[in-house]
């Protein structure tokens, strides 16, 4: 399945159906009165957030959505049908934004609706002109046109925690070590090209963890994947920065990843923050000593030696992430 995070589409509400102009032409009464009915009101447009949809590629092939109109009113004081709204399934976490930006709304939850357009009403009937004057009134009026809207859907995935790194720094490999997941895994870069989700387990409690493809220098201008893939981690309530031990300088390579998150979004400035240092199992223990020193003088935080490769490390850093996720929900 693609994962497909944008679109724009196009919606239209059904029209309103037209009053009916009708008399009774009923036996042995040959004068007999208006008796037009109502037109049925068109379709709304309502959004409806599904928890089992995670990509908006149902909204990729086809862009125009349409209501059906009313049906017209009939003779005999029948009122036209009015039509089922038309209900457009999006995954929670999708935005729906005007097309200069405005938020129009924001599925969190699943099973939300939100009434985007109303249809059109249906028109009266010429029942409804008859008077003292006029007994025989020729007159109706029309159904509402439908609203309509161009719109953006963009998705953000709900997830808890998110891994975070240069290219090959062990993210996937991290996903699949401590969730069910089974992304991609390879010795090459950008080997991911969608956020994977995945759900760890910390003896009775979980979390959601989503693996975001590798970022690069420059990614919040638009290099490589990271622009399109950061805003995935602004609902995140922790960061995991994975670092490859084994680059030269582990310090740039951080200052890399933040510069991009910051530059990205000030959201993300402000994020709870675990520090791993990844494929321990690559370098020897002095290496590994002397790196982690180095990086907690840097950044004056504590950084956890890890290996995805061998899940050392794994435990003690879901425990500490599911606690900072709890620490940031209650606040």
């Amino acid at each position: 399945m693609q994962f497909i995070d944008e679109a724009k589409i196009y919606l239209k509400a059904g029209d309103g159906g037209h009053g009916c102009v009708s008399f009774r032409r009923d036996k042995y009464e040959d004068m007999g009165g208006p008796d037009g009915g109502d037109g049925g009101r068109g379709s709304s447009v309502i959004f409806l957030s599904n928890s089992h949809i995670n990509t908006l590629l149902n909204f990729r092939y086809k862009q125009h959505f349409k209501g059906e109109n009313g049906e017209y009113g009939k003779g005999s004081n029948r009122t036209g049908k009015s039509r089922n709204a038309l209900i457009l399934e999006v995954p929670v976490g999708t935005q729906i934004f005007t097309e200069d930006g405005f938020l129009l709304y924001d599925f969190t939850k699943p099973l939300e609706e939100f009434e985007i357009l109303k249809g059109g009403k249906g028109g009266l009937g010429n029942t409804h002109f008859k008077s003292s004057m006029n007994q025989a009134p020729r007159r109706r009026t029309e159904g509402e046109v439908g609203e309509e809207l161009n719109v953006w859907l963009k998705l953000k995935l709900l997830s808890d925690a998110g891994l975070v790194g240069l290219p090959n720094a062990g993210k996937s490999t991290f996903l699949a070590g401590a969730t069910s997941a089974k992304p991609k895994i390879a010795d090459y870069p950008f080997t991911t090209l969608k956020p994977g989700l995945g759900v760890v387990y910390v003896g009775e409690e979980e979390f959601v963890l989503a693996d975001i493809p590798g970022l690069i220098e420059g990614a919040h201008e638009g290099h490589g994947l990271g622009d399109k893939f950061l805003k995935h981690i602004e609902r995140c309530g922790v960061i995991i920065h994975l670092i490859d031990c084994t680059a030269e300088n582990v310090i740039e390579t951080y200052e890399t990843i933040r510069n991009e998150l910051v530059s990205y979004s000030e959201l993300l400035q402000d994020k709870s923050e675990i520090i791993c240092l990844n494929k321990i199992d690559a370098i020897d223990a002095e290496e590994i000593e002397a790196k982690v020193k180095a990086l907690e003088a840097h950044c004056n935080k504590k950084i956890y030696p890890i290996s995805t490769f061998t899940k050392a490390g794994l435990n003690n850093v879901n425990k500490l992430a599911l606690q900072l996720i709890k620490d940031s929900r209650e606040q």
